[in-house]
């Protein structure tokens, strides 16, 4: 390669990598500061409804604390927080489950019919991990009449106008009223019932797989690597394809509790994924040079050579990773049934239809760039990697030491 090429390769390099540096707020937003609240509704005896919520510690703590003007808790269960201890968290819970019970009480609301079901606590207070993070497990038992009309459940728990976080998410899986399935609940949807239609389903699940990749930076800046790494629109198919099968697969054997990997390997991997995809067209460029073969055919099984084979055999692999990253989001660990699997084919698909939007749109307009102006189209691919690549691996360290 002419050295001054190189030259203004690395003038890119460090010019993007400096700006990754300085915008650590961006880095850490990879998924945004949101939360998601996991429950499991079941059917107790005589009409009774037994819920089992998770919901993030030190979410809990403030947001209980803010609703009952409850200072005590707050500074007791924000000190167990700090100290790491989750004896002493489920101690900080109980001794204020008053203010704890009365904002879950107010916020997650279970109706038989038209009627409001009285609530009481059904079991101490326990505290899990979910991703690294302390969960408080808080379980309740509703009062309900037996009715024919099923179930409402509603849920406003962490809205965004209590200032903490935004677009709560709601996670649940039920068995009840000879129903099982899951639902998906946020502020514009917050309640579903047990006798809800299947189109109402979809539309929650597909909505709720969509949401997930726009929000989630980190996935967006893997497929614009595979988008800047492709030279032919046969090229992104079969990159995208691969990715798409591999995340599938793990995504439901994670999610049907067939598998399980730790966040704290899933997390790290895919960030470090995103910078090795960057990088790949960056080191493509590095060794090349030359803006034709950018666009040039190349021979071997369905026009791919052996590099690009390479390329799909390792975005093949880091989509595995992606698919349990995808399942950790959804929150969802339940044995196998046709309704979860159908619940996560939708989520699944609506992941998948904004991966195809980022793609009908970004692709045909770089490859117009590259055939119109193709030392520009060149660069632009470039200055793309570079990014897409450092802002990984901020990423990478970040997950790495639990930042």
């Amino acid at each position: 390669m002419h050295s001054g090429i190189r030259r203004r390769i690395t003038a890119v390099l460090v010019a993007i990598g400096a700006l990754v540096l300085f915008t650590p707020a961006l880095a850490a937003s990879a998924h945004g500061f949101s939360s998601v609240v996991y429950g499991d509704v079941a059917a107790g005896e005589n009409g009774h409804v037994i819920v089992e919520l998770e919901l993030e510690y030190d979410l809990l703590v403030v947001s209980a604390a803010d609703y009952e003007d409850e200072d005590p808790l707050y500074r007791d269960g924000t000190a167990a927080f700090e100290d790491g201890d989750p004896d002493e968290q489920e101690d900080a819970l109980t001794a204020h489950s008053d203010a704890v019970l009365a904002y879950v009480g107010e916020r997650f609301e279970v109706a038989a019919g038209a009627q409001s079901c009285p609530v009481e606590p059904a079991a101490p207070f326990a505290v899990t991990e979910r991703d690294g993070v302390p969960y408080a497990v808080v379980t309740l038992d509703y009062a309900c009449e037996p009715t024919g009309d099923g179930h409402v459940v509603t849920s406003t728990l962490f809205t965004d106008d209590e200032g903490y976080v935004t677009g709560t998410k709601t996670i649940l899986t039920y068995e009840i009223d000879h129903q099982t399935g899951s639902a998906a609940l946020e502020a514009a949807a917050p309640s579903f019932s047990t006798v809800q239609s299947t189109g109402e389903r979809f539309v929650a699940f597909f909505g709720l797989g969509a949401e997930h990749l726009l929000t989630g930076i980190d996935h967006i800046l893997f497929v614009l690597a595979l988008i800047a790494g492709s030279r032919r629109f046969r090229e992104i198919v079969l990159a995208a394809t691969s990715f798409t099968v591999a995340h599938s697969v793990t995504f439901i054997l994670a999610a049907t509790g067939v598998v399980s990997v730790s966040a704290r390997f899933v997390e790290p991997t895919i960030a470090i994924s995103i910078a090795i995809v960057g990088s790949w067209h960056l080191w493509q460029l590095w060794r090349e040079g030359r803006v034709a073969k950018d666009l040039t055919a190349s021979s071997g099984p369905l026009g791919l050579d052996r590099p690009g084979w390479l390329r799909i055999g390792i975005v093949f692999l880091f989509g595995l990773v992606h698919g349990l990253g995808f399942a950790g989001a959804l929150g969802i660990d339940e044995p196998w049934s046709w309704t979860l699997l159908w619940s996560l084919l939708v989520f699944n698909l609506g992941i998948e239809a904004v991966q195809l939007g980022i793609i009908a749109v970004a692709f045909p307009l770089l490859i117009l760039l590259r055939r119109r102006l193709p030392k520009i189209g060149m660069w632009a691919t470039g200055a793309l990697a570079v990014a897409v690549s450092g802002f990984g691996l901020v990423w990478f360290v970040e997950r790495l030491i639990g930042a």
